[in-house]
């Protein structure tokens, strides 16, 4: 692999993709970024009150804002979930390199989000996470590169086969 090509990872919340992106830089010796803590560190505010108080639409334009402006190398970057709703971002980052669909069945995801409320998860009014699930399915499949299938699985056996498949 190119040493100075990213690794895109994009997929529902709860699917892990922070959990395996450190681990996929610590074994590849790359940086890991993720990017709700820099959207976090640019606006100052945590993405939970962005989306209550400023709204989804203007939570999107901030990601979209930071996903765009975003110059890595040689990084694992594990995204927020929303970030495949902007085709712009998703164009920005797999410049850079390669996307990878941390993917899990609904009924695994909904039962590693407990903290919905508090997450800064992107939910339209009155939808809910299986409608978030089934309209973002599509849109992680249209950008991944790569697809891991998560389910059932630990942490590791799902990073080894991401390294086989890298």
């Amino acid at each position: 692999m190119n040493d100075s090509r990213n690794i895109i990872l994009i997929g529902m919340p709860g699917a892990g993709k922070s959990t395996i992106g450190v681990l996929l830089a610590k074994a590849l010796g790359m940086d890991f970024i993720d990017t709700d803590i820099i959207i976090q560190q640019r606006t100052g505010r945590l993405l939970q009150d962005i989306i209550d108080n400023d709204g989804i639409d203007a939570f999107l334009a901030v990601e979209e804002t930071v996903l765009c402006s975003l110059e890595l190398t040689n990084s694992v970057i594990a995204t927020g979930g929303s970030a495949v709703y902007s085709d712009k971002a998703m164009t920005a980052l797999k410049r850079g390199g390669k996307a990878v669909y941390i993917s899990l069945p609904y009924e695994e995801v909904e039962k590693r989000i407990t903290n919905i409320t508090t997450r800064g998860i992107v939910l339209r009014s009155g939808n809910t996470l299986r409608d978030a699930y089934n309209e973002r399915v599509p849109l992680y499949e249209k950008y991944s590169d790569i697809t891991i299938d998560c389910s059932g699985r630990d942490i590791e056996s799902s990073m080894r086969e991401l390294v086989a498949k890298l």
